[in-house]
């Protein structure tokens, strides 16, 4: 890019800047204020259940805890990373920033040990710890466990939150303790809501922030803000955020990327009323993404409106802690061709339709035995409710007459019980045990091709009368087993170890995905590979048997530095994979879902060091972090779809009054391991250089970034293929990565 081009890409980004603010406090006016409005005539009720609780000792209004700093628990560092925690967020005046994170929620937990990410949407990515991916990983939205609408996974659980709402997130890979989730195999990412917070006197408090960020490749601007209104017993507060780009650009040459473009909205209320040792906390939102295309799928999205009410209850009591959850939440989700890949009218493109209903409760008690053994008890149920058809396509032959049903009231719904025992035996030794069962009961109704008759809709009606004949009903019964210790031989030492048996159900896609065809296998898959999938009636759980230890070497007096090693293995009986029962006409595969035996294994680590810490030159930090996996099909020897190669990253970190800074470079090694039968392509290493600082004064703080500063071209190893740029050129590649990009952000705090 020439001077005089990056000098019009900034003043471009100015004009930006300013209409992004202006959206954020329009979007304050129209939609905020009607939703405090309607909260606040709950506030009365709330306060007349609570005011009847039993007295107790008064405690500030709760703070989200990591498992951590349970006094009888092992730490779980070697599975465990705080994002709340991370030098990469600053706290202005009760407003914490996130540097660089863009718009997608999943970038929060970029530097967590084993994690990475599917490539998908702009706010849309799907989260992958140590190997395992999506569905295999328990996502908590605050408390909510939501799955995927979308037979194209195009709405995952983070996307409904945006980073800057986020109070705290935790990555909890491979181990997990058995209150932290079951039907899941690859761990646990959890994303929190702040709490309500309250006056410290009668007089009330008004505070909030507002925010408005842009992204010069790709045009992106965004907008957030929060704003509460407290006592010291009634807590209101509205979060509202706005995000949107166009088509991005690669490096070298600067392509643009196709159909890589998304608008999106999310407002929420949050209303908290406190008493003594009580608290109960309940949002109401509604989040809207008008569009947002998929540059590796054959389908952009066109239209995700959730709503979603959530509870929660905490409470301390002479026996212990009781915690209670309860949500419900509607997804209207809608498919068709964004204009890069044909565009969506009346004739053109394919209408694909998805309506669910979740709905759930969450118990949790925390009984203490004693000083030093603790006791947990908890019981957890999730429904699941799915439609997805497919309305016929005026004028075409192949789609239509009729609607295609894909799933027809289809439902999952899981109830899960655990019990976990907590012992702190020595001071410098503990152990936890836990033992959990999971009640997996799925059913989906009779469904129907486009056409009962004519060679177009064959293979499609032939596969709907064997799956009608069929008994669809099916019930999963699951058992997780956790065990955790954890030894401080040295002050300066912790060894910690574990064994973990974990379960997961299949999903309503990987079960009843019904059609043959080769145009009905495509619109099935969220891997963005361009294969067609069907689902299988007749599989089973998957159990993974993980064994994971972690070294933590570390500065115990002045915290100058660390050094942490955590080498796992993992044994999946029943893996659910593919099998190939076709070729498509563009040369990919027609693919099957089937249990297989899979292993993996790998090594995660990370470190920091001090390099000084002065009152002339402020405080300089290096970091560092490792992760490597390996997986294999046991069946096919093939490698497992989707495994990051070796990478890391390397920053220089400097504090220097209210300046911070940092240097980055990430690294990537050569992809050469792949899953051949689902072709997956292999992508060259690279290196990318990062800069970022910030400046606080007062109440503003400006955060300001240069992504991929030498504007390396690159391709992501777990991009899959960019199908948007196939559709114009006819050319199938690896998805490219994001160019140079020049992003600002400026927060206000009142």
């Amino acid at each position: 890019m020439q001077p005089s081009a990056e000098l019009n890409t900034c003043s471009a980004g100015c004009f930006r800047f300013m209409e992004s603010l202006s959206t954020m406090f329009s979007l304050f006016i129209r939609r905020g204020l009607c939703a405090c409005l309607c909260a606040g005539t709950c506030a009365l009720a709330c306060t007349t259940a609570l005011s009847s609780s039993a007295d107790a000792q008064s405690r500030p209004s709760a703070t989200p805890v990591s498992p951590t700093a349970l006094a009888v628990s092992p730490s779980t560092d070697m599975q465990e990373t705080n994002v709340s925690t991370s030098t990469e967020q600053l706290t202005v005046n009760g407003v914490r920033r996130k540097l660089s994170t863009g718009p997608d929620t999943a970038n929060l937990f970029r530097h967590s040990l084993g994690y990475s990410a599917y490539s998908g949407g702009g706010v849309s990515s799907l989260p992958v710890l140590n190997g395992m991916a999506d569905e295999r990983v328990a996502t908590f939205v605050d408390g909510m466990r939501i799955p995927s609408a979308c037979p194209n996974h195009m709405n995952p659980a983070l996307s409904y939150i945006d980073p800057d709402a986020v109070s705290s997130a935790v990555a909890i890979a491979g181990i997990t303790s058995v209150s932290q989730g079951g039907d899941s195999t690859g761990g646990t990412l959890e994303v929190n809501r702040k709490d309500p917070i309250f006056s410290s006197s009668s007089k009330l408090l008004v505070t909030g922030h507002v925010r408005g960020d842009y992204r010069s490749n790709g045009g992106g601007s965004g907008a957030s803000g929060s704003i509460t209104t407290a006592n010291d017993w009634l807590s209101l507060r509205y979060t509202g955020s706005y995000s949107h780009a166009s088509d991005y650009h690669t490096g070298g040459n600067e392509r643009r990327v196709l159909s890589t473009s998304y608008l999106s909205f999310n407002h929420a209320v949050t209303l908290g009323v406190k008493k003594d040792n009580h608290l109960l906390a309940i949002t109401a939102g509604q989040q809207d993404i008008p569009y947002e295309g998929f540059p590796n799928q054959y389908m952009d999205m066109t239209n995700n409106r959730s709503t979603f009410v959530n509870g929660k209850y905490k409470g301390d009591f002479n026996w212990g802690t009781l915690e209670a959850r309860g949500f419900w939440q509607r997804v209207d989700h809608a498919m068709n061709m964004l204009a890069d890949k044909g565009g969506h009218t009346a004739t053109t493109g394919m209408p694909m339709n998805t309506d669910t209903r979740t709905a759930g409760y969450a118990l949790k008690a925390t009984i203490p035995l004693g000083r030093k053994h603790t006791l947990g008890l908890g019981s957890s149920f999730d429904h699941n409710g799915l439609n997805d058809w497919w309305p016929p396509l005026q004028g075409s032959m192949m789609m239509g007459p009729n609607t295609f049903h894909n799933i027809n009231q289809g439902h999952r719904d899981r109830l899960g019980h655990y019990i976990e025992w907590k012992a702190q035996w020595l001071p410098r030794f503990s152990t936890e045990l836990g033992l959990r069962n999971d009640l997996v009961m799925m059913n989906t109704g009779p469904v129907s091709p486009y056409s009962w008759h004519g060679m177009m809709s064959m293979a499609d009606a032939m596969a709907a009368q064997r799956f009608n004949a069929a008994s669809r009903g099916r019930t999963d019964t699951n058992f997780d087993v956790t065990a955790l210790a954890r030894w401080t031989p040295l002050d300066s030492l912790t060894l910690e170890g574990g064994y973990a048996r974990k379960s997961r159900a299949p999903s309503l896609y990987e079960r009843y995905a019904w059609g043959q065809g080769a145009m009905s296998t495509t619109m099935i898959g969220w891997f963005g590979d361009g294969n067609g999938y069907v689902g299988n009636l007749h599989l089973t759980s998957e159990i993974a048997n993980t064994l994971s230890t972690t070294l933590t070497w570390h500065d115990p007096v002045n915290h100058a530095w660390e050094v942490k090693v955590q080498p796992y293995y993992t044994y999946t009986h029943n893996y659910i994979n593919v099998v190939r029962i076709g070729t498509l006409p563009n040369g990919l595969s027609k693919l099957q879902f089937a249990n297989h035996n899979a292993r993996s294994y790998g090594i995660n680590s990370s470190g920091f060091v001090k390099l000084w810490n002065t009152t002339a030159f402020g405080m300089g930090e290096l970091k560092a972090n490792l992760n490597w996996v390996r997986g294999q099909d046991l069946v096919t020897h093939s490698g497992l779809y989707h495994q990051m190669p070796a990478n890391g990253s390397i920053s220089l970190h400097e504090t220097y009054e209210n300046w911070t800074g940092r240097v980055e470079v990430t690294l990537v090694k050569a992809k050469s391991t792949v899953d051949w039968l689902r072709n997956e392509p292999r992508t060259p290493g690279y290196a990318l250089l990062g800069l970022g600082g910030s400046y606080r004064w007062r109440v503003l703080t400006l955060d300001a970034s240069i992504e991929n500063l030498l504007n390396q071209k690159y391709y992501l190893p777990l991009g899959g293929l960019s199908l948007g740029d196939y559709r114009a050129s006819g050319v199938l590649s690896p998805l490219a990565g994001l160019g140079r990009s020049f992003n600002l952000s400026l927060t206000a705090t009142f």
